[in-house]
């Protein structure tokens, strides 16, 4: 009988080939322009799963981008796997700063950069590939339900929705998913927990036209220099949030537990030299560990206003706007934290300017448990690939859907992702190591084997 490993090591390439078409597609679902290539996307993603081995796949329409559902069932008396990931991607600007085209996939000492591929096609398209695998050699262990969403990067606003009405067909035992990242190959490690998010979108008006800098300037406030003031009030000298209420709700680890969450490796040096600069940053008090990962935080994430384009023009703009977006930690709710964020934006404006405060999405905070049988399968089928166990970490990102399995379905979820820290997702030159992609393929398939042989003792 073939194994896992025979099968994979002969079709490594048309694996590869196949996450390149994918990566091709720019699938960003933030610009309305790539409407048509989401939903490009999402036939392609369908397509793989029937492939793959899905007895059933389709491209689910909703108000915004189609989400692809796919399911093999092959006893109903076996646990049942629901695997999420997204096709969409975040926009690639600023494109001078990629040294390839982030859609036209390119391959440079071991690693594919594109955008998408480590956040999210690379690692969704794994779980695909990995049914392939236990598909082709006939050793599917559990039944399989893939639900693969177009819009994560904009806030999974329609999956809500598609969870509600479709109950019955989601119904599942563990959610699996692979959109979060390792603290290295050399150490594996499985997030325990992600923060939550509430972005934000901030207009500053000053006067009811653009003016000229010489007539105007020094009579009448200028709204770039109002709302620069205003985001530097938001952090105190210790670079604590002063946004009022922020923390009523932020409950502080224990020392055990912060020992325990900085025993992870981490040097501080060579993480100051890799991101090029010269010292860290951040919440005074707090390690880089419990920064990223168990404390809230405010980041301004874009800034303009006024003139922007080549040569100069001496003009006091009428405008100026910002997106701010704020990591929230358990307790921490995102419709309440941005309440709060309105309410201080508000009140910190001075009588010269007015301002407008939008709040685009957000998503809720969420720790999951280690002593599942999920859990267990994961660290069990990490452990037998990397010949290591893996250390449990708090991830710093957000993916706000997870938070709804539990409340919708009902179901906890397994984050077990295989990117690294520096696969500059959300960035330029975003990558996925193909030992990494690999891998994820070669592991997936003793998770499913472990979960059900945990599940029936």
């Amino acid at each position: 009988m073939q194994t896992w490993t025979d099968y994979q090591n002969q079709h490594k390439d048309k694996f590869l080939n196949e996450l390149i078409e994918l990566l091709k597609i720019p699938s960003v679902s933030a610009v309305p322009a790539h409407n048509g290539d989401t939903a490009s996307c999402a036939e392609a993603v369908k397509n793989a799963l029937i492939a793959a081995g899905c007895t059933t796949a389709e491209v689910c329409t909703t108000a915004g981008h189609p989400i692809v559902y796919g399911e093999k069932m092959i006893d109903p008396s076996l646990p049942t796997v629901l695997t999420y990931g997204h096709y969409d991607v975040q926009p690639p600007d600023p494109l001078d700063l990629w040294t390839s085209g982030p859609f036209e996939p390119v391959i440079t000492d071991g690693k594919i950069y594109a955008r998408g591929a480590c956040d999210d096609k690379g690692q969704m398209f794994m779980h695909v590939k990995a049914l392939e695998v236990m598909n082709a050699t006939n050793t599917l262990a559990c039944n399989v339900k893939f639900i693969i969403e177009g819009e994560e990067e904009v806030g999974s606003t329609n999956l809500g929705k598609f969870l509600e009405e479709n109950k019955d067909r989601l119904k599942a035992d563990i959610v699996l998913v692979s959109d979060t990242s390792m603290i290295s190959m050399e150490h594996p490690s499985i997030e325990t927990g992600l923060r939550g998010l509430a972005y934000m979108e901030v207009e500053v008006t000053g006067p009811n036209r653009d003016l000229h800098s010489g007539v105007y300037g020094g009579a009448v406030a200028n709204p770039i220099t109002i709302l620069s003031k205003m985001i530097a009030s938001m952090h105190d000298e210790n670079n604590h949030i002063t946004v009022d209420g922020f923390y009523d709700k932020v409950v502080e680890l224990t020392s055990e537990e912060r020992t325990a969450l900085n025993s992870a490796p981490f040097d501080l040096n060579e993480y100051k030299e890799e991101l090029g600069v010269k010292e860290d940053w951040g919440e005074k008090g707090y390690t880089s560990l419990e920064r990223t990962g168990v404390r809230p935080t405010l980041e301004l994430n874009g800034i303009w206003g006024g003139y922007i384009g080549e040569g100069a023009k001496t003009v006091l703009p009428s405008k100026a706007f910002a997106k701010i977006s704020m990591r929230l930690v358990p307790h921490q709710n995102s419709h309440e934290i941005a309440e709060l964020f309105t309410a201080h934006f508000n009140k910190i404006a001075p009588n010269s300017v007015t301002v407008k405060v939008t709040e685009h999405h957000g998503g809720e905070p969420v720790v999951t448990p280690t002593d599942s049988i999920a859990y267990k399968a994961a660290e069990k089928a990490i452990e037998t690939t990397f010949n290591k166990k893996p250390i449990p970490t708090r991830g710093g990102g957000s993916i706000p859907i997870i938070a709804l399995f539990e409340k919708v379905l009902g179901l906890k979820t397994v984050l077990m992702g295989f990117g690294l820290d520096n696969d500059n997702i959300h960035s330029p030159n975003e990558k996925f190591d193909l030992v990494n992609y690999y891998k994820g393929i070669e592991t997936i398939p003793y998770f499913h084997k472990y979960f059900a042989e945990m599940s029936k003792a």
